[in-house]
């Protein structure tokens, strides 16, 4: 196929997938590499074997998980034109990313209730990567917080509708990107210690 074929919307619209994609493979290889020091770091004598993910992570990780299937929820809502539901699933994801973002910071509390910090004489290699990489994660969940935003000020304007769905359907990819990664993420501290 020929990309500079079609009619200008068409060429723009792939542009803006083009775009969302090659944002995408760059955070993937940011954490990529940010797990790759983690795994090297593993062999160093004073890294922490002992620890423990906090709970709220797990509480996390099914909140992060709920979101993106509300978020597919209003995608097919707004297919099929009922904006009633998509709003309430726009609304719902918004929602559930903030209690996603409180139970991060219930970790970090819980993580300093034990002792474990993130600098200083008390801290470790091993917590300092485990707040690293979670804060990095945090950093880009506040970038699809912004998105939503956005598409949900879009809703309420409805420039969404059945066959007018790119910049919806681009912040869901975004969105499930950023949910995909955090569940890796989860599994990666969780299982290689």
């Amino acid at each position: 196929m020929d990309l500079t074929q079609g009619t200008q919307d068409h060429k723009q619209d792939r542009a803006k997938k083009m775009m969302l994609w090659f944002g995408i493979i760059s955070m993937a290889m940011m954490f990529a590499g940010l797990t790759s020091a983690y795994v090297v770091s593993t062999k160093r004598p004073d890294w922490l074997t002992e620890l423990q993910l906090p709970t709220a992570f797990f509480w996390s990780t099914a909140v992060i998980l709920l979101s993106s299937i509300t978020f597919h929820i209003a995608i097919k809502a707004v297919k099929q034109n009922n904006r009633s539901l998509a709003t309430s699933c726009l609304t719902g994801t918004l929602l559930l990313s903030f209690i996603f973002i409180a139970l991060q910071f219930q970790s970090f509390s819980e993580l300093l209730e034990t002792g474990y910090f993130f600098t200083g004489s008390a801290s470790s290699v091993t917590t300092s990567f485990l707040y690293l990489i979670v804060g990095s994660h945090l950093i880009h969940l506040l970038g699809g917080i912004i998105v939503l935003l956005v598409i949900i000020y879009n809703h309420f304007k409805q420039k969404y509708y059945a066959g007018q769905t790119l910049g919806l359907e681009l912040g869901a990819t975004y969105w499930h990107f950023v949910d995909a990664l955090w569940i890796y993420l989860f599994f990666f501290l969780y299982f290689f210690r």
